[in-house]
Parts: C-alpha cells; structure tokens; sequence
C-alpha cells in the first residue's frame, strides 16, 4: 500500500492506492462503491487480467484514503484526475462499481467498465418513502433526536463531511452524463440486483453509443464471484479495440 496527497479547494486528501504488475504495459484502474474500499476490488481482480498493471484506489472518505470536505461527484473525478497525473498512470480503462461508476464515466477513459453503476435512478420502494415521509413529519415537529432509526445503512456510521457528501450524490440522475461518454463502454450487471438493477444497464446502453451489456447471474456484488468472467469481458473487448 502506499499514499500520495493531492491539494484540492485548499484541502489537502491522503489518497490510499496499491498497483499490481508494475511492469505491465497498459493500465486499468479501478473504483470501488460507497462505503467500499480498494481491498474488495483487488479481491475480486486481482488474479486476473495479468497483462495490465492494476491500480488500486481507496477514493476520498473510504478505506485509508482521507476526507474532511463535503465532496460532488465531480469533486471525487477531479481529485483522482490529480492523483492519476501524479502517478503517471494512464486512464485509457478504468473499471468503477456502484457510485465508481459514476466518478469513472466522468474522468473519460476511452474504454468504461461499468460493474452494476450507479446513475439512474431506481424508484424507492414504498417501504423507504413511508420512512422518508414519517421522517420528515418528525423533523418538523422537532424530534430529530430518532434520526438514527432512519437513515439509510450506506450513511450510518458516516463522518458529518461524509454525510453531507452521501446526501449530494446518493440521488444524482448521470442521464445526461451518460449521454455525453464518447468512449467504449462495457456494462456488466447482474440480473438479481436490487441496487442498480439490469434495465438500468440497459438505459445506459441507449443512452452511450458505443457499448454494450454483458449480464451476469448474481446481485449488486456479483463479481466477487466471477472477476474472472468480468476479466475475460475486458480483454475480448481490449482485443477488438486493438484489432482496430
């Protein structure tokens, strides 16, 4: 594991990143989810895709990597814009999961590996809107001490920057940043996921050009099990980039 600091808007991030075969000649970065963390990435990767130096990322807030700011999404893409440059590493490929998918589409690499992303948004069922309901008639009547027993399992726990930070991204509709991608695009998702479910894939298909959908059996946490699979995606698809 090592560190690197980058200064952004006069605050200074401790960024947490880890490479595997250093000497190999193309790169591929890869971005876990909210709440996730680097390890999980290499866990499912890292025995694969052997002719590609891999570049761990622990982003802003996660893992050791450091935050004290309420961040954007466009400020996460801009902060590991800063940290690539100063690693001298390429963002021809990267690979981002959930909301690593959305900070992924906006650094434009020109080959996007979305694994179940995050970016359309997903109607809440009525269980989480009754919540959302109840918990707004109690704030209004001052009872924000239950606060607690209402917020969502990916805020709990969160750092008051970190909180703020899930409030501005947790609902972003990526539409229009989707449609903006000029580059390739690979969409693996599951076909069981609850999280960004299969049709959503099939949204951003429509939405960039040049991409297509692999569907895999499995949730929102899919390649965990089968990176292989997802490794083999890549290559085919790095193979016929090359061929052209």
């Amino acid at each position: 594991m090592a560190v690197k600091t980058v200064q952004y808007k006069q605050h200074t991030f401790s960024i947490s990143y880890e490479i595997l075969n250093p000497s190999a000649h193309y790169d591929i970065i890869f971005l876990h989810g909210w709440g996730s963390h680097k390890n999980l990435m290499k866990h499912a990767f890292g025995q694969h895709l052997h002719q590609f130096r891999h570049i761990y990322i622990d982003m802003p807030g996660f893992g050791n990597s450091t935050c004290n700011m309420t961040l954007t999404t466009e400020d996460y893409a801009n902060i590991l814009e800063s940290f690539i440059s100063q690693i001298d590493a390429s963002k021809a490929i990267i690979l981002g999961h959930s909301f690593g998918g959305k900070v992924a589409t906006l650094l434009n690499p020109e080959l996007l590996v979305l694994v179940g992303s995050a970016g359309i948004l997903v109607p809440k069922p009525f269980k989480i809107r009754a919540k959302i309901f109840l918990f707004k008639i109690l704030k209004f009547t001052g009872l924000t001490s239950l606060r607690r027993f209402f917020i969502a399992p990916d805020a709990q726990g969160l750092s008051e920057p970190m909180y703020e930070t899930f409030k501005q991204v947790v609902n972003e509709d990526f539409t229009e940043k989707f449609r903006g991608f000029k580059g390739k695009a690979l969409l693996c998702f599951g076909a069981q996921d609850t999280a960004t479910p299969l049709w959503t894939a099939h949204t951003i298909a429509e939405l960039i050009r040049d991409s297509r959908v692999v569907e895999f059996d499995g949730d929102h946490y899919f390649f965990l099990e089968q990176g292989g699979s997802v490794a083999k995606e890549i290559e085919n698809t790095v193979l016929k980039n090359l061929e052209h």
